[in-house]
């Protein structure tokens, strides 16, 4: 376990500094005004004054020496230049993420209690009406885009609930709208992998030796089949809690949400440079940590699965 934990980690650790020192170096080839709230009004000598302060006039390697050393010493993340003059990145991370948290939070758990006994439905009465009522939200959900079933729940939520357009964080009520969009496709998504994973497992040699034994077909399903058949969706949960601090560009900026979605959208069109590079090393962590939670978690709840195999992990 220790060796498979180290590995993991090792991986997840190279592959988060290739990736944010790529948009480092990326970011670089970025226009200079990015760095700067007034560089209309700013002479030559000002912006290569401005420039070397900041260290952007060394050479590359110097640089990201320097922006890895900041981050593992003192977690320093730079300052916002055009978004918040001179506030750290990580003070405006701060106020953004808990608004995230408690959007994404609410929508996963919603997208559970309705998602997943909406999978066990469908698989317990294949090709019965559960199942086709079903595979038609599911087929609804996925066939439209997103785009378009945002706006028409917008359009006519707001309406039926008697709310603004813009966001309030303090009435429960602007809450619901952007919850239940935002809930929608991992409702799909765990109803439609949930059944897969039921029929597949409906088809063992378990299932028909529990039959031989007189096992009620609800037995069969609630206890075992529901049971092993969550073991290869559980690894996803991890991943969706934690993606809930990046939130949902789309669906805040729709609402205007103040959360990290919408912080991301404003900061590039913007060309706030900084406050892209710390939102994306926050993106990075959190996918790859979520990753790792979502194989650890399957190991421990399917003791076949071993933590030295390579099946363990992805």
């Amino acid at each position: 376990m220790v060796k498979y934990l180290a590995k993991r980690i090792g991986r997840s650790v190279l592959t988060l500094f290739i990736i944010v020192t790529l948009v480092f170096c990326l970011l670089r080839l970025m226009p200079e005004e990015g760095y700067f709230a007034n560089y209309e009004k700013m002479s030559d000598a000002q912006i290569q004054a401005g420039l070397q302060a900041m260290g952007l006039l060394d050479p590359l390697p110097v640089q990201i020496v320097n922006f890895w050393k900041g981050i593992l010493t003192e977690f320093d993340l730079g300052v916002s230049h055009i978004y918040k003059i001179n506030v750290p990145v990580t003070e405006v991370l701060a106020t953004r993420i808990p608004v995230s948290v408690k959007l994404g939070s609410m929508a996963l758990l919603l997208s559970l209690l309705l998602g997943l006994p909406m999978g066990l439905m469908m698989g317990r009465f294949k090709h019965r009406l559960p199942d086709k009522i079903g595979t038609a939200i599911i087929v609804c959900i996925q066939a439209v885009p997103a785009a378009v079933y945002y706006l028409y729940i917008q359009m006519y939520g707001t309406t039926a609930l008697g709310v603004g357009l813009l966001f309030q964080k303090d009435n429960w009520l602007y809450w619901v709208l952007p919850v239940c969009s935002m809930a929608l496709g991992n409702i799909a998504f765990y109803g439609m992998w949930l059944r897969r994973y039921m029929v597949d497992e409906s088809n063992k040699d378990y299932v028909r030796l529990a039959r031989a034994k007189g096992v009620s077909e609800n037995g069969i399903a609630f206890k075992h089949v529901f049971r092993n058949a969550m073991v290869p969706l559980i690894q996803y949960i991890p991943s969706g809690f934690l993606n809930t601090v990046v939130g949902s560009i789309y669906i805040e900026s729709l609402y205007s949400i103040p959360g990290m979605g919408g912080l991301l959208v404003t900061c590039v069109q913007k060309h706030d440079n900084t406050m892209v590079q710390g939102i994306v090393l926050l993106f990075a962590c959190v996918g790859i940590i979520g990753l790792i939670l979502g194989d650890l978690l399957m190991v421990i709840i399917d003791p076949r699965i071993s933590f030295g195999k390579k099946e363990g992990g992805r």
